[in-house]
């Protein structure tokens, strides 16, 4: 064996190394891009923190919201970038959807509450019953329901409330007597919406004018779609010893209704 046959296959190796290196950087590189380019533009996933919506959404449910549901403003790419103003091929929510937007107070915390209102329209609650455009909305009762939040147990009635546009789904009332069950006419302004928590008594929404308030049209993110997993507040999807005993398996591949 010569000093330089050894020299060549030597290069080579180091050749070899440095191109799989880079083969592997670029592999990297190009599925970064297509899950950023999914995240942007066909569906982001989100996890619950909170017990607002209760009982549609429970605290440890992650779901799948679509990007393309409501077309795209600088709040569909990662960080908010202020590239643009406005939304590309917007559409308006229909009254009940479960949306994700951005607090308008910041435009950088994830909210996630159900639309009620649209531009133009006058929206009350009156002894815990919600008014749209002057006229109360069903609600049927559909017996109890045990919420747990961050405190103790709380036992609360369950209704079933039908929109206008005939949309049905679950709320919760503590009683038709608390501090946002009686609150003004709000007239949802154009380019806005107004959206409220399913847990009516617990819930930081639009009924709050200095904390949330109506939702400009450029801060929604998209429309929530399904769950693909949830556990208990004993579990966690980033801890898969848990699992076994604390996955909700009833709420898994669940439609958002």
């Amino acid at each position: 064996m010569t000093t330089s046959s050894t020299s060549s296959r030597g290069k080579a190796a180091a050749k070899r190394k440095t191109g799989g290196l880079v083969d592997n950087i670029k592999t990297i590189l190009y599925a970064g891009l297509i899950a950023i380019g999914i995240r942007t533009v066909l569906f982001e996933p989100f996890n619950i923190p909170s017990g607002s919506m209760i009982p549609t959404l429970l605290v440890g449910d992650y779901l799948f919201v679509s990007k393309y549901s409501y077309g795209y403003s600088r709040h569909s790419l990662p960080l908010s970038p202020p590239l643009f103003s406005g939304r590309i091929f917007g559409r308006l929510p229909e009254r009940g959807d479960v949306a994700v937007f951005k607090l308008p107070r910041d435009g950088t915390t994830d909210y996630i509450k159900r639309i009620i209102g649209l531009p133009g329209d006058r929206i009350q609650v009156i002894h815990g019953i919600l008014h749209i455009n002057g006229k109360p909305v069903q609600r049927a009762p559909r017996g109890t329901f045990v919420a747990e939040g961050d405190g103790p147990r709380v036992q609360a009635l369950r209704y079933v409330e039908t929109l206008p546009n005939g949309r049905r789904h679950d709320i919760l009332e503590e009683s038709d007597n608390g501090p946002l069950d009686n609150t003004p006419e709000f007239t949802v302004p154009a380019g806005f919406v107004f959206g409220m928590g399913d847990n009516r008594d617990n819930s930081l929404d639009s009924r709050v004018m200095n904390a949330v308030g109506f939702i400009p049209l450029e801060n929604l993110v998209g429309r929530a779609e399904f769950l693909f997993f949830s556990v208990d507040q004993d579990g966690s999807i980033w801890q898969p010893w848990t699992w076994p005993t604390s996955i909700r398996w009833s709420r898994l591949l669940k439609v958002v209704r």
